[in-house]
């Protein structure tokens, strides 16, 4: 990938000092610090976007919960020597079984993902989010490489065969393309969460493009799917979400104390292969199709907090589909609760209104 691609990707770069110039900003240490700004990051944080579910579970509950968590993952460590003789389906099911033993029950709507090479994309909220993807189709997975030093999920996730990302290294950006559209060829599954981050859920960023580079060059198909998180009564909930300055244990303590968590995986239609020719429309495909019925603002300005947004109806539905539970349909007269604000907000057009930051 050239210096060109990099931009493209939107990985900034940098050029050598020429000769005779002087100053920090043409020094090399300089464009190493500045290359690490394309880190991906985003702003939710669990002081203004994680919310409680409801009355917690009884901690003796949830600690059992808890060890459940941890001796199913110490059987996916023992039987991970059995590699690709393990069927998908059983794969799947234990999948399902560690969400499930965590308190969260487990719904996945749309048709099953293709065979084949596939690259699954799918918006990232939760450490919970990696099972429930597997449940959709077991994939090796594209982590961070942090990852490899959470206990026991972290070696299990290396003995998968993960494909490890340094997000802080772009010259290794290449190589993970490479690696990713080779595992494609072979006829394997890889797992994407193309923001680069988790998002508290009410919001979501863009997609990152240079993972859909190894799509086209394998040629082939691109899975969206979405991944959401819901309260009790069916309300959009962020309990789950693993964000911020959060810690492994902290996430994981609150999700198996949550009542009435249900994580949900949609399935959308795989985009075919060379139906985009590059990787910037495959990838805005991807989110379209990933987000598409989102109940928030994309981009969120930090230290703003997250509030639910009223939208028209219809928009962002695909032909022939029914609003989702989590979305309110603004008509003219209807009023706009926003509980963080205590405000009720009266809508006057037909287009979501606007609430005071």
């Amino acid at each position: 990938m050239s210096t060109s691609s990099f931009a493209a990707v939107g990985v900034p770069t940098a050029t050598a000092p020429s000769a005779g110039t002087t100053g920090a900003p043409a020094t090399w240490a300089h464009a190493v610090e500045v290359a690490t700004l394309w880190r991906p990051s985003a702003p939710c944080t669990p002081l203004t976007c994680v919310d409680a579910t409801g009355p917690a579970r009884a901690v003796p509950l949830a600690a059992l919960r808890l060890v459940a968590v941890l001796c199913l993952l110490i059987v996916g460590c023992l039987a991970m020597p059995l590699g690709g003789r393990i069927p998908a389906g059983l794969v799947r099911r234990w999948c399902r079984w560690v969400v499930r033993a965590s308190g969260v029950r487990v719904r996945i709507d749309g048709g099953a993902a293709p065979d084949g090479g596939l690259l699954l994309v799918a918006n990232h909220v939760s450490w919970l989010d990696i099972p429930l993807l597997a449940a959709v189709r077991p994939a090796r997975m594209l982590a961070k490489s942090e990852i490899r030093d959470w206990p026991v999920a972290g070696w299990l996730t290396a003995r998968s065969g993960a494909l490890f990302i340094d997000r802080d290294r772009i010259r290794a950006l290449p190589e993970t393309v490479a690696r990713i559209a080779q595992a494609l060829r072979a006829g394997g599954a890889v797992a994407v969460f193309p923001e680069g981050s988790t998002w508290c859920g009410r919001a979501q960023g863009h997609f990152r493009r240079a993972a859909f580079q190894a799509a086209l060059d394998a040629g082939v198909p691109v899975q969206p799917v979405r991944l959401r998180y819901r309260a009790t009564g069916g309300t959009p909930g962020t309990a789950a979400a693993f964000v911020g300055d959060d810690s492994l244990l902290t996430s994981v303590w609150r999700v198996t104390r949550s009542r009435d968590l249900v994580a949900e995986a949609e399935v959308r239609e795989p985009i075919a292969a060379g139906s985009h020719a590059d990787r910037r429309s495959l990838a805005r495909a991807a989110e379209r199709s990933a987000l598409a019925r989102t109940h928030q603002p994309e981009i969120i300005t930090p230290g703003v907090q997250h509030r639910p947004v009223a939208v028209p109806a219809g928009e962002g539905l695909h032909p022939g589909e029914q609003p989702p539970l989590d979305r309110h349909i603004a008509a003219p007269g209807d009023t706009v609760h926003v509980p963080q604000q205590g405000l009720a907000v009266p809508v006057r057009q037909r287009m979501a209104g606007k609430f005071p930051a």
